[in-house]
Order: structure tokens, then C-alpha cells, then sequence
């Protein structure tokens, strides 16, 4: 039985101050998006938010004043998922908020979905410069009734 259209999330993090076409065109269509944090130029969210609106975290590294008023964690709901939202390890899975069913983090670079138990747990990796030889990435994580499905998109570098 089909409850409705899916609700699509574009999942990015550690841009770092670059913010690829590709994303762009990965994310249009999307209801929401999350930045994980490490944004790196305020310019990124408002290109971001010209797309679908837009909640983000404090990285690390954003330690310009354009970034003190964004929170270091972030709880939000949409469709079925309740998601808690911050930029640290994914060891830091004890600070999930009673009730989450979606963790996302970045700070890694490396892009990650497992679940914990009933919990989906989403890091989008990095879309900003290369780090290492690790792929540039981002995430849609797709909701539809109950289902929660994440893909990653490797973008071209």
C-alpha cells in the first residue's frame, strides 16, 4: 500500500569550502538536505539551501564566526526517521537520543552505511577535496512509509 511520494534527504559533509556541480544535480528534487559538518565557506549552505532546505552542524574545522550559530548535534524528524545529526566519529554511538532511527556523521571522509541494531547509520563521506585516496561522495537517504534505503553517489574528481 503506497502512503504517499518517498521523502528524499541529500547527505553531504566535509566540503571544506568546495561545493561540486555534481552535488547540485544529485540533490535537486531533494525535500532536505543534511550537512554534517566541516562546511568550510557559508556560501556552501546558501547554495545548498537554493535546492531543498537545509540543516547542518558544526565541524571541527568550522571555526569562523559565520559557523557559532550552527549547534554541534542536531535531532530532527521527517517522514519516519528520526534522525540525530553530528560531525564526530561514529564511535561517539552511545549519544544517540532515545528514540533515533538514523545516525549521521561525517569528520571520517569515509563513506559508510551499516545498520546498528534498528538503526541506520549513514556517513556520507567527504565532498569536498580528496583526502588520501579516499572517493569523494555524498548520500540520499530515501524514506518511503516505514523503509529507510541510503545510496552513496562517488563523485567525479
Amino acid at each position: 500500500m503506497n502512503f504517499g511520494a518517498p521523502f528524499r534527504i541529500g547527505i553531504i559533509s566535509d566540503t571544506h569550502g568546495l561545493l561540486r556541480p555534481e552535488v547540485e544535480e544529485i540533490f535537486r528534487g531533494a525535500d532536505h538536505i543534511l550537512h554534517a559538518g566541516d562546511v568550510g565557506d557559508a556560501e556552501i549552505l546558501r547554495r545548498l539551501a537554493a535546492i531543498a532546505p537545509v540543516t547542518a552542524v558544526r565541524g571541527n574545522t568550522d571555526v569562523a564566526p559565520a559557523f557559532r550559530s550552527l549547534p554541534l548535534c542536531e535531532a530532527a524528524s521527517f517522514a519516519s526517521a528520526d534522525i540525530f545529526m553530528h560531525h564526530g566519529h561514529l564511535d561517539e554511538f552511545n549519544i544517540l537520543p532515545r528514540g533515533a532511527n538514523v545516525l549521521v556523521s561525517g569528520h571520517t571522509h569515509e563513506p559508510m552505511v551499516c545498520w546498528r541494531g534498528n538503526v541506520l547509520v549513514v556517513n556520507p563521506g567527504s565532498a569536498g577535496p580528496r583526502r588520501f585516496r579516499l572517493p569523494v561522495s555524498v548520500a540520499v537517504l530515501t524514506i518511503f512509509n516505514r523503509a529507510r534505503s541510503v545510496q552513496i553517489y562517488e563523485l567525479s574528481v
